[in-house]
């Protein structure tokens, strides 16, 4: 066995000595760190099976998680500060005003249409349909004054109104905050759209759950001498009306409720809506129709309507006998299923809650049906008798239908005269005489004598 010569120094490896010294350059702590980091990644995470079997995908899906997440927050504070939304909710009047107004508009891209159809059928039994396509509910785009705007109509699946059980909608308008200020002109635009197709036109609205709606397309308005009464009816009616508008000032410096009831009463056919419609016309007014034998009505929603009846309007109430007979001690409910009660129109016409300035008109054929109670000043303020074709009513209507026929006309008076008293004509009838006898005053006349035998 050889010895080790304790004097003989003991030289390292080369090799070895070269691994373990700094590189040049570089720190000798730096050297360390990165032996440890190496010396951990190989103990911990290469030899550790939980990282060895999807470690690593975990920390990934993290990854871009968490940059999902800046994404969508980065987006939305990107939208708020360089979009703006406008919500126009279909209770709101401007919804119909928009729709009708994006449906004719020219720079309009949509895909999804929805039809809105107009039916009157007129008085001599031909019919009138219009077709008009309006944006239905999704995605459309338009460009209005240089701005692109997004158009997002949705209808609820769950919100219903009860009352008319159709779904709620909205429309949503999206554009540059910069061009937020058009949203208002685009509004106005509508409106003013809306006002001139019903310029020289009454319009007709009657209840729709709790509110008022368009029933059809406005009407021509009536010329007020088209609706020929007996001698100064129409002048009478027409003057107190005039004189009730214009005397505000005196009903609030008094405290007295401004509002005014109007009954006419007569046969049928005399005239009575015919000349309310042609009085709404003269005075630049709407109607406002109210059916108080209406099943689904009831006292709240008759006060609701009745403090909500758009601007400048004529409430009417047709027929108000058929809704209710004399008041009984033990029966204060309306007739037909109705679930307003007689107590419930007296409140709504004159009570606590009740409107103020209204201009009311009820029409009745049978006003002996009425209770005294809603006959009373503050709820009917002025009576008036429309009855059958007098006279004065015959010689007018003929002269309009048949101008500069004074003799016919004669010849036709004087055969009326002589007709028994008990036969009565109303004017409704005798117009559809002349009607059917257009141009032939003689036809009219032998119609007239087949009539009145």
């Amino acid at each position: 066995m050889s010895s080790i010569d304790p004097s003989i120094p003991i030289q390292p490896k080369l090799n070895d000595v070269n691994d373990n010294l700094p590189k040049q350059g570089e720190d000798p702590n730096n050297s360390t760190i990165s032996s440890k980091a190496s010396s951990f990644y190989e103990e911990i995470v290469k030899k550790n099976p939980f990282f060895a079997a999807g470690g690593g995908l975990m920390i990934l899906g993290s990854a871009l998680a968490l940059a999902r997440s800046g994404i969508k927050s980065a987006s939305a504070f990107a939208y708020r500060q360089l979009l703006i939304d406008l919500e126009i909710p279909s209770k709101d009047k401007s919804y119909l005003w928009f729709l009708q107004w994006v449906g004719k508009y020219p720079n309009r891209s949509s895909r999804q249409l929805s039809v809105e159809t107009s039916f009157q059928q007129h008085d001599n039994g031909s019919v009138t349909t219009n077709f008009q396509f309006v944006p239905g509910p999704g995605r459309h785009f338009i460009k209005y004054k240089g701005a692109y705007m997004l158009i997002r109509r949705e209808r609820s699946g769950k919100m219903v109104d009860m009352t008319s059980g159709s779904p709620f909608e909205t429309v949503t308008l999206t554009t540059l905050y910069r061009d937020r200020n058009l949203f208002k002109e685009l509004l106005m635009e509508a409106k003013e759209l809306a006002t001139k197709q019903n310029e020289g036109k009454t319009v007709i609205y009657t209840s729709w759950g709790p509110e008022w709606r368009p029933f059809g397309q406005p009407k021509s308005k009536r010329l007020l001498n088209s609706v020929i009464l007996d001698v100064n009816i129409a002048e009478k009616i027409l003057q107190d009306v005039q004189e009730f508008m214009g005397n505000g000032d005196w009903y609030f410096d008094r405290g007295i409720p401004y509002r005014r009831g109007y009954l006419l009463h007569g046969p049928p056919g005399s005239g009575k809506t015919s000349f309310i419609q042609a009085l709404a016309g003269h005075l630049d007014y709407n109607i406002c129709i109210l059916n108080l034998a209406e099943a689904n009505l009831t006292d709240d929603r008759l006060n609701h309507l009745m403090n909500h009846i758009p601007e400048r309007s004529i409430l009417l109430l047709e027929d108000v006998d058929a809704a209710f007979n004399k008041r009984e001690q033990t029966n204060d409910q309306g007739f037909n299923n109705s679930g307003v009660t007689f107590s419930g129109l007296l409140n709504a016409l004159d009570g606590v809650t009740s409107s103020e300035e209204t201009i009311t008109f009820m029409t009745t054929n049978h006003p002996e049906k009425l209770d005294s109670a809603i006959m009373r000043p503050g709820r009917v303020d002025f009576k008036q008798y429309i009855g059958n074709a007098t006279l004065y009513q015959m010689e007018k209507m003929f002269l309009k239908f048949y101008p500069n026929e004074f003799d016919k006309c004669s010849e036709f008076v004087d055969y009326c005269k002589s007709v028994d008293k008990d036969k009565h004509i109303s004017t409704a009838q005798l117009q559809g005489i002349f009607v059917m006898n257009k141009n032939d005053c003689d036809g009219a006349i032998a119609m007239m004598k087949q009539v009145y035998k």
